[in-house]
């Protein structure tokens, strides 16, 4: 297992309050991620996910976020946000973890697409960001649920699919597929 505990600290450096936002989000996302998992044991047992994986690559998915400009949450870097996958996928690489930057990369939203970048103008490189494998699936969707503003508060299932909406139809399309996977029942 890697210390991921260590990554995070050593780019936040010294921004104590980034730290706790990055930790306390990231380990919701990655409790609710191993909580669905556990669900589905067969993925396990047939190798398909490791749960160590998606723990780390989890609570590593929103390292970019030191490189951007949202002082609501502490980050006081000069990127857009819109970049922090990346930007976070390119540090994890760096870091010699090129799977958990696979998931840093394709998490926002419910990944983007080379169509929405064009579209919205997007400051970001031109290439396919939607999620691919079901670990980075599973840890995009588990994603969805929790903001960086409102640390402890899960967000009711309507507001994110709302939310989903302003990016388009393939948004919500591609969270529709991800909730029937891992939540068949709450459809």
């Amino acid at each position: 297992m890697i210390d991921y505990k260590a990554i995070i600290e050593k780019y936040c450096s010294g921004n104590t309050e980034l730290q706790q936002i990055l930790l306390t989000h990231s380990r919701q996302v990655a409790d609710r991620a191993l909580a669905i998992l556990a669900a589905h044991p067969e993925w396990v047992e047939s190798g398909e996910i490791d749960p160590v994986f998606v723990e780390e690559a989890a609570m590593l998915h929103d390292i970019g976020i030191v490189f951007c400009d949202a002082p609501r949450i502490h980050c006081l870097g000069t990127h857009a946000y819109i970049e922090h996958g990346y930007l976070g996928a390119e540090l994890l690489r760096q870091e010699g973890l090129p799977k958990h930057a696979s998931v840093a990369e394709r998490h926002t939203g419910t990944g983007i697409d080379v169509e929405q970048i064009m579209r919205e103008q997007l400051p970001i490189p031109l290439q396919d960001y939607t999620p691919r494998t079901l670990e980075e699936k599973l840890i995009c969707y588990a994603d969805k649920f929790y903001s960086k503003t409102k640390l402890g508060e899960d967000k009711p299932m309507s507001k994110i699919r709302l939310h989903m909406w302003k990016y388009g139809s393939d948004a919500v399309r591609r969270f529709d597929e991800m909730q029937s996977l891992f939540e068949p029942s709450d459809n």
